[in-house]
């Protein structure tokens, strides 16, 4: 049996066992890309019996087999939407001791089904995948399944339970579910956190130091349902679907306080609808339990440790901020470390100086953030990769006000600006109420920016100052190009805005050139 894909085993880091393999969350995305892929191509969903949930076994099963898994498909005939179960066991261990591990495949009809529940499947594939590649000596049977029609009452992990005999029901010693582990919002919750099946769960979280709680929420909402059902001990994670996050839990594992997944059940839940901190949290804590439970450990001769300080900071957009990589030698002898970094939102970019060094040296990491980036806060994973591999976050916040949403009208018809005239530019095509802040950009071209005053007047009449003409004797300065403005407002219901623009003084001229406002 021969294993193409290679797997580091990490030491450290906060990590109990120092056997457990570092799950690449980079690589549980990919596996999420693929799902929205699929979506896509199959009218942007993988409901059970779809297409698009056909796709999804194949590329899974694909996977599976190609890292020497024995895979069977298994044709639930009793549910909703007649699809397929797949199961994959890994050779070796006692079958009569075996524990499993298990997500629902399938995803609802209104969108693509990212996080509910391509990031249980993803990260228990990926999972699967660094233990073939490790190939280590079981202690006892691991079993994945993917499960269909969840979505429509736990339907695929029913028919499954209910064709195993007492025996192989009493075989399983063990069933650990993953449904919703990337969470936008993310909550940290284990099934039956309280008893010993959920030990090796969250032990791991506690080593981050997460707290987590009872899955209240998912209570019998989820696979792990049915095998509790035929009196198989049951766990699992989950980090939240569309309950509100409580203040207490905001305080403790930082968000807002709002629904832990935004897009539960719609068709926002692509791969913009992932936290990949909490997947990184998820996918790492499923290979502590794998390896807990089933597999010895492995401690590499040579090993070091990586750490970031500070470990967070912020830059206005278009700015960067720099922080410090440390690494040093924790075992045996020094070795060289390369450095990458993964999860940067759009228009971050990240870069080490040196890009390698020594176990024991350190590297300057820069966030440079370009000026079109998008406001606000993320956690990117920096890497470094020698023998092993480990892990330590950044967490960056890019300053300014976010950029607006909502419908954006144009008008752009030239006016020009002329000596002591106010001219009125009317936006007749905007319908709908507005609530505030509204956002009005204009681009206009002007020889003296002090002679002007501009004004958004809301279909009600009432004024707002977006621009003050100066005062006093004035050196004249040009007024050049687009400039954007948050206008605070009062509930304006649907009519015609208008932008008003006044040159209060002589001698200059300009034109606006185009105007636009986001309801």
């Amino acid at each position: 049996m021969s294993h193409t894909a290679s797997y580091n085993l990490t030491v450290g880091n906060g990590n109990p066992n120092p056997g457990a393999p570092d799950i690449d969350v980079a690589r549980v995305q990919a596996h999420l890309t693929q799902f929205g892929t699929i979506a896509t191509q199959n009218g942007g969903n993988r409901r059970a019996g779809s297409a698009g949930y056909t796709q999804s076994v194949a590329y899974v099963k694909g996977k599976l087999q190609a890292a020497g898994f024995t895979v069977t498909e298994q044709n639930c005939t009793s549910c909703t939407y007649p699809s397929n179960n797949l199961i994959a066991d890994w050779p070796g261990g006692d079958t009569n001791n075996t524990v499993m591990f298990g997500a629902h495949l399938d995803g609802v009809s209104a969108g693509p089904g990212i996080n509910d529940n391509g990031s249980g499947s993803g990260a228990l594939l990926e999972n699967a995948l660094a233990l073939a590649a490790a190939d280590p000596t079981m202690t006892k049977h691991v079993r994945f399944g993917w499960w269909t029609d969840e979505e429509q009452g736990l339907n695929g992990s029913k028919f499954y339970v209910n064709s195993l005999s007492a025996t192989q029901k009493s075989a399983i010693k063990g069933y650990y579910n993953f449904d919703m582990i990337a969470s936008k919002n993310a909550g940290y919750f284990i099934n039956n956190v309280t008893t010993a099946t959920s030990a090796p769960l969250k032990a791991y979280w506690d080593s981050l130091g997460l707290s987590a709680e009872e899955n209240v929420e998912g209570q019998g909402r989820s696979d792990d349902a049915s095998f509790k059902n035929a009196g198989i001990l049951t766990s699992g994670y989950a980090t939240g679907a569309g309950a509100v996050k409580t203040a207490a839990q905001v305080t403790k594992w930082g968000g807002s306080q709002a629904a832990y997944d935004p897009c539960y059940h719609q068709s926002c839940d692509t791969t913009n609808n992932i936290n990949a901190t909490a997947l990184d949290r998820g996918a790492d804590g499923i290979a502590y339990a794998i390896w807990n439970l089933a597999v010895g450990t492995t401690t590499p001769t040579n090993d070091f440790s990586v750490s970031v300080n500070p470990a967070s900071g912020n830059a206005n957009r278009g700015a960067s901020v720099t922080a410090t990589v440390n690494t040093a030698t924790t075992s045996g002898s020094a070795q060289t470390v390369n450095l990458t970094a993964s999860g940067a939102p759009s228009g971050v970019t990240v870069s080490f100086s040196p890009s390698s060094v020594q176990s024991g040296s350190n590297s300057t990491v820069t966030f440079a953030v370009a000026s079109t980036a998008t406001p606000g806060t993320s956690t990117i994973t920096l890497t470094g990769t020698g023998s092993v591999a480990h892990t330590t976050t950044y967490t960056l916040t890019v300053n300014g006000a976010p950029p607006p949403t909502g419908r954006t009208f144009t008008n752009g018809t030239d006016y020009q600006i002329r000596d002591n005239q106010v001219i009125s530019s009317i936006m007749s095509n905007a319908p709908g109420a507005a609530a505030s802040p509204v956002q009005v950009s204009v681009t206009i071209n002007h020889t003296c920016s002090e002679d002007l005053g501009i004004s958004l007047i809301a279909p009600s009449g009432m004024a707002y100052t977006l621009k003050n003409p100066g005062t006093g004797n004035y050196p004249c300065t040009q007024f050049g190009g687009l400039r954007t403005y948050s206008v605070p407002i009062s509930a304006a219901a649907a009519g015609v805005w208008r932008l008003g623009i006044t040159d209060y003084g002589p001698s200059d001229y300009g034109v606006l050139d185009t105007w636009s406002i986001t309801l």
